[in-house]
């Protein structure tokens, strides 16, 4: 059992690829991982938390289905009882499938709603009450944690040829917006919540079978999970409500030596986003003019 100090983190997908690194490093920085199962009929996650283990860090498997509700109330629930706090929040959960909207069947694009931006909204409902009752380093009450979302900056180009899956992912980059924006708007001070994507393409499952030509596009895991580390170290006020790049922000805490990221030697991954981004504040930004809360409104019918 880890010390009360010792600070936890979540890692919702965990099994492989870039879940699994990010929860090794969170690891190395002394956090106590809890990598839950992503629902993978090949995960590994037992695996993980075993490397974690012998490198002489805390982690505890915990199995979990994000299109379940119920399943991930268990799971927080689950880190509770076993840490008695929670500090950071990692959702890497994800299913894909990039087609068009004609070519792609109606019960694969509920999928990946339910494990995209369904399964995020479940996990961030269960999670948020406990950052207010252990926020890292603060007592009973004080609001202070950090929640790191795998979702993508909003841009045209992102919809093309797969808006099906569009729908979802930047339905968790806005959930990402508004969510940082519910922080600011309730004097929420310690909490930060990120989007992150990757700026090439990194090493997974799903490209382990290229050809040596075709692995010179690919960056191993680890700069994802560099990046998430310096997000989570990263003043609120910096990262709050922000959709990244792991690249470009890593480029803005001093790195500079990608090479050593790169999968095949000495070669240059293609970068496959934008290099600006849209922005999606509007000159009335700060004008909240008359707000309805759907919620007081229904407490004081009862």
């Amino acid at each position: 059992m880890p010390t009360p100090q010792k600070q936890v983190a979540l890692v919702v997908g965990a099994s492989r690829g870039i879940g699994r690194q990010i929860a090794i490093d969170l690891a190395k920085e002394g956090y106590a991982a809890l990598p839950p199962d992503p629902n993978s009929r090949d995960s590994t996650i037992s695996t993980v938390a075993r490397e974690i283990q012998l490198a002489g860090g805390t982690a505890s498997p915990i199995a979990v289905d994000v299109r379940s509700p119920t399943s991930i109330q268990a799971l927080v629930s689950q880190t509770i009882s076993i840490y008695g706090r929670l500090d950071v929040l990692v959702y890497n959960s994800g299913a894909i499938w990039w087609s068009s909207v004609a070519n792609t069947p109606l019960k694969r694009f509920q999928l990946m709603q339910q494990v995209n931006v369904e399964g995020l909204y479940a996990t961030l409902q269960a999670s948020l009450p406990h950052f207010e009752k252990k926020g890292a380093g603060g007592g009973e009450g004080e609001w202070k944690g950090r929640i790191i979302v795998v979702s993508p900056p909003i841009y045209s180009r992102f919809f093309r040829g797969k808006a099906a899956y569009a729908v979802g992912k930047v339905g968790m980059s806005v959930l990402t917006k508004g969510l940082a924006m519910d922080f600011q708007r309730e004097g929420k001070a310690g909490m930060a919540v990120t989007s992150i994507w990757p700026a090439t393409a990194i090493q997974s499952a799903a490209t382990q079978n290229l050809a040596r030509e075709d692995a010179r596009e690919l960056r191993h895991a680890s700069i994802f999970s560099d990046a998430v580390v310096a997000m989570i170290k990263a003043p609120v006020e910096e990262v709050n409500g922000e959709l990244l790049l792991d690249e470009d922000f890593l480029r803005t805490k001093g790195v500079s030596d990608f090479e050593k990221y790169s999968v095949v030697p000495m070669a240059t991954p293609r970068r496959i986003m934008p290099v600006e981004f849209p922005d999606l504040r509007v000159r009335e930004q700060d004008d909240e003019g008359r707000r309805m809360d759907s919620a007081k409104l229904r407490a004081a019918k009862l």
